[in-house]
């Protein structure tokens, strides 16, 4: 068991592409430094989203404890702060015990917000919520419209087709008459001393990887555990199935695509994001990279290394 002061306590970060192996990096340098995992994989929070969304089975967890996963039903949302107030809260019940909060998983808005804190906002007003929805649902693109009438300096930020973004910028407008806080308003984290690893494999080497695991998943279920969810009263409309892989397979049991279509799709998306994802991270100078992948040893001892060089300052 490791002990520090309630000051500058040790906090390390995972971060890199989709299949780059930090679930695998994590495990080690847990092991190695009595840490616990918390989750910072948007969907990984889902109870019941499994195979699309690789979780680290738990025979497979090696002991070390995992926050925020199986944290939320499929039906319920979980926005940035939501995620950061929640991470906040694990990451100092680890610390207090003596242990290394380890944040792993590639949501980059959900570790923004996490490090570098978020303006104090309003809640989720439910009722609001379904008098925008209900907007939406007659006049398709009636949010983003009014959004762009009350603020275009926050319109011009979002996708029109983002209905989600578009529904809590306007919910946030109405609920304070006031426009959006700026950036600068918010409270990054502080007594932590960060540690930021990234991983990133060699292209050509990563997007084989990505096919390879794509191909894995809905060889051992993927298919049927969408059916599963369906079964259990799920419509299909919320928020998990909009993303790579449960929306392909969706789409295959709805008559929508092939099995075949519905591999290739996720695959050839799976590595656009993952290229997004890179970009994102990228622009955070406080990352130390690794040009590999987690899992391999080569990579997990030199990230070890750098490590406990770091906690010995």
């Amino acid at each position: 068991m490791l002990r520090w002061q309630n000051v500058d306590r040790p906090l390390v970060a995972i971060v890199g592409p989709t299949g780059s192996g930090k679930s695998e990096l994590a495990l080690s340098i847990a092991e190695a430094f009595s840490g616990e995992i918390v989750n910072c994989d948007a969907l990984q929070l889902y109870r019941g989203l499994d195979i699309g969304t690789a979780k680290t089975p738990p025979d497979a967890r090696r002991g070390i404890p995992h926050h925020l996963i199986d944290a939320l039903d499929p039906p319920m949302s979980f926005s940035a702060g939501d995620y950061a107030r929640a991470a906040k809260e694990v990451i100092s019940g680890i610390s207090s015990r003596g242990h290394l909060p380890l944040v792993v998983g590639g949501t980059g808005f959900y570790l923004r917000a996490l490090l570098g804190g978020l303006p104090a906002l309003p809640g989720r007003d439910d009722l609001l919520r379904d008098s925008l929805s209900q907007r939406e649902q007659r006049r398709p693109g009636a949010l983003h419209k009014l959004l762009r009438r009350l603020e275009p300096s926050a319109a011009a930020r979002i996708h029109p087709r983002d209905i989600q973004k578009t529904t809590r910028a306007l919910e946030i407008r109405l609920l304070t008459g006031k426009a959006l806080p700026a950036p600068a308003a918010a409270v990054p984290l502080s007594g932590f001393r960060l540690f930021q690893i990234g991983l990133a494999p060699e292209r050509s080497l990563l997007a084989d990887a990505i096919a390879a695991r794509t191909q894995q998943m809905f060889r051992t279920g993927l298919v049927e555990e969408v059916r599963v969810l369906l079964k259990q009263g799920l419509s299909g409309e919320e928020k998990p199935f909009e993303s790579l892989g449960y929306k392909q397979a969706l789409a295959y049991l709805r008559g929508g695509m092939s099995l075949e279509q519905a591999v290739e799709s996720t695959t050839i998306k799976t590595r656009q994001y993952a290229k997004r994802q890179l970009t994102w991270f990228r622009g955070d100078p406080r990352i130390i990279w690794s040009k590999g992948f987690g899992s391999d040893p080569a990579i997990a001892r030199a990230c070890l290394e750098a490590l406990s060089k770091f906690l010995s300052d």
